[in-house]
């Protein structure tokens, strides 16, 4: 690992996004394989179908699909099959009755947050060898990073039923 001293020297603002986009990718690749141990069966668009909806309660259809980059008739049977299993549920929109939107129930926020929390678990793993100065420079880097690109927030949101 870089040293703080080194690391501290790098403060341009196209070094940090250059240490952003070299970080990242490794990281989410660990997260997606932990979390892909723990979903419980479901594929991969039916997990990152229930982690949009649990993270944007009351989500409609035409989202879901932009955001799996599915045609609408794929992210519908992919809902349906949710919806049949008891991970999802559709309402009424309190907009407008013609519209339908998606939310998690119990059941779906079950699943989440066990694979949540086991990819937090394996994350804590491999960072126990850092101090506990390189863990708190770590919290406070990613406190940074989460007020300019946003953040879930803490564990899975959504809406259990």
């Amino acid at each position: 690992m870089q040293s703080l001293s080194v690391a501290s020297k790098r403060t341009s603002a196209t070094d940090c996004a250059l240490e952003l986009l070299d970080a990242a990718p490794p990281v989410v690749w660990h997260i997606r394989r932990v979390m892909r141990g723990h979903r419980r069966g479901l594929s991969v668009p039916q997990f990152r179908a229930m982690v949009m909806i649990a993270n944007q309660p009351c989500v409609s259809l035409s989202l879901v699909a932009e955001h799996l980059a599915l045609s609408l008739p794929t992210t519908s049977r992919i809902v349906t099959g949710l919806v049949n299993k008891g991970f999802l549920k559709r309402q009424a929109c309190a907009d407008d009755r013609r519209q339908m939107s998606l939310g998690i129930t119990s059941r779906g926020q079950a699943v989440l947050k066990g694979a949540w929390s086991a990819a937090q678990q394996s994350m804590a793993e491999e960072l126990k060898h850092f101090t506990p100065k390189q863990r708190a420079s770590l919290v406070g880097a990613m406190q940074l990073v989460k007020q300019v690109f946003g953040s879930l927030g803490v564990g899975v949101g959504g809406n259990a039923e």
